[in-house]
């Protein structure tokens, strides 16, 4: 450790932001990095815990605490205050195949879990870890790396998110060789189309893409396995296959109103805009355009934020966003004690949009939406809501119930469901291997990744259930191993 008393002298900075009202204005990323310097002190501290919680990557009351693809977070945060940037490089890449992407889009459950942040702000992890990839590619240190020789194994990655693209990366450098196929016509899966430029922006994607076609990664786009693409044909051209094509079936909203114009679901949303901006910036009108109308976000989280941020640089005229919770508070409450996630109230990037150009949170809690209405014309006008509260029954569970006089209507145009997933598409590839499913419908997996078909596994979201971008590199990599386990009759893939 190289400063000793580093988290008693320097405060917490956070990477500087552009201003919210002029960043909704484009489609740049909306984050820049610490000078070198206030980079260095923010290394400084870490504090050399005797036992480092950032780097577990372990579940703790149903959230990620720590890092669960065990980043060597204290090792790099030191190499960094030394000014050892591409050894910190070199430590990062050991255990994460794509920094540039978690630097940017994952949560940083290390963050919640570090030991400093028990009695001060915690270290900035995150921003160090994007700060490192991106001045290990400006130094040209990142580079394509493929193996010395090959199995003469072939393995197809079914999914180009970030559990196909790590398993790839770990199966090409075991020698394996190894196609991706994606159902879209960009490779990327959830990092190009899921998450918005702001957020990251797709030429990352494509520099790391590059790299691995470099190395020897195959991919072909286009190629939906179980519709346009037979998937007896993967089934007898390779000697494995691996599931990563995410959970992408939404949960639905059961109420009056839902087949309206004008409701749809968030990712349907977000995918057309991102490709309708990539493809002309917006001059085919193949999107869903907010511009002028009063936007109802349904539904919190990550995607929810995106479609906030979307929908604000789209131009739209009012934006609200209903959560069914409670307001979280400002501090950890009692029963959320470290080192489990952080449960409080903060303003994510698209509601301190939403704030700067509205005057407040857009965020409604407590809120459950009741029914939608339409014009004589079949379009959404109006949406009914209800507040509830959560009341403890008889099994000791939480229960909504609504509050009477509370009911309201919204006028709108435009609403985006962003309740979350509830597994993978189950009809065509699923159904084809004839893969055994789980109790929550996710793809059934053994501790080797395996599926119930011999040489079919399964990683990501298919498999553990919509997650973090963190644990779908982890789930990548474990399937990794297994395959090549299956394949050579051990691994030695990490």
């Amino acid at each position: 450790m190289g400063k000793l008393t580093g988290f008693m002298e320097y405060e917490r900075h956070e990477p500087p932001g552009r201003d919210p009202k002029a960043r909704v204005r484009d489609w740049l990323e909306f984050h820049d990095h610490l000078p070198e310097t206030t980079l260095k002190e923010q290394g400084a501290r870490c504090m050399d815990c005797g036992v480092p919680f950032c780097h577990t990557g372990t579940l703790m009351a149903g959230g990620a605490s720590g890092c669960p693809i065990n980043n060597l977070i204290p090792e790099w945060n030191d190499l960094v205050y030394r000014g050892q940037w591409r050894e910190a490089l070199a430590r990062l890449h050991k255990t994460n195949n794509f920094p540039e992407f978690t630097g940017r889009v994952c949560p940083a459950p290390c963050e919640g879990s570090c030991v400093l942040g028990i009695s001060e702000p915690a270290v900035t992890i995150k921003s160090i870890e994007n700060a490192i990839i991106d001045k290990g590619f400006a130094e040209g240190w990142v580079v394509a790396e493929p193996p010395e020789k090959r199995t003469g194994k072939k393995v197809a990655i079914v999914g180009s998110g970030p559990a196909g693209l790590a398993a790839a990366q770990q199966l090409n450098r075991a020698g394996h060789t190894v196609t991706v196929f994606e159902r879209d016509d960009r490779i990327g899966g959830l990092l190009m189309y899921g998450i918005p430029p702001m957020k990251l922006e797709k030429n990352v994607v494509d520099r790391r893409v590059k790299l691995m076609a470099q190395e020897g990664v195959n991919f072909v786009t286009g190629a939906w396995i179980g519709k346009n693409v037979p998937t007896a044909k993967l089934q007898a051209e390779f000697d494995a296959i691996v599931l990563a094509g995410g959970a992408t079936a939404a949960r639905d909203l059961q109420v009056e109103g839902r087949n309206l114009t004008g409701v749809h679901y968030a990712m349907e949303f977000l995918l057309k805009s991102c490709k309708s901006l990539l493809d002309s910036n917006f001059a085919d009108k193949q999107f869903i355009d907010a511009k002028g109308k009063n936007v109802i976000v349904i539904g919190g989280g990550d995607t929810g934020t995106d479609c906030v941020g979307t929908a604000l640089r789209h131009g739209c005229k009012s934006l609200v966003q209903f959560e069914i919770l409670a307001r979280p508070p400002d501090e950890r409450a009692a029963d959320n004690p470290w080192p489990q996630w952080p449960r409080v109230y903060k303003l994510d990037y698209g509601q301190e949009e939403a704030a700067a150009l509205y005057g407040g949170d857009p965020r409604r809690y407590v809120t459950v939406t009741k029914r939608l209405v339409g014009d004589a014309g079949g379009n959404l006008k109006e949406l009914h809501t209800i507040e509830v509260d959560w009341v403890k029954n008889g099994d000791g569970r939480f229960a909504m119930k609504e509050k009477p006089g509370s009911e309201k209507v919204w006028p709108v145009e435009l609403a985006l469901l962003a309740m979350g997933f509830v597994g993978p598409e189950k009809d065509g590839l699923l159904a084809d291997l004839g893969v055994a499913l789980d109790g929550r419908g996710n793809v059934a997996v053994d501790d080797d990744k395996a599926t119930s078909v011999k040489g079919v596994f399964a990683a990501g979201d298919m498999s553990r259930g919509q997650s973090l971008i963190v644990w779908a590199i982890q789930e990548g990599r474990a399937a990794a191993r297994g395959v090549d386990k299956f394949l050579m009759g051990e691994s030695l893939l990490p």
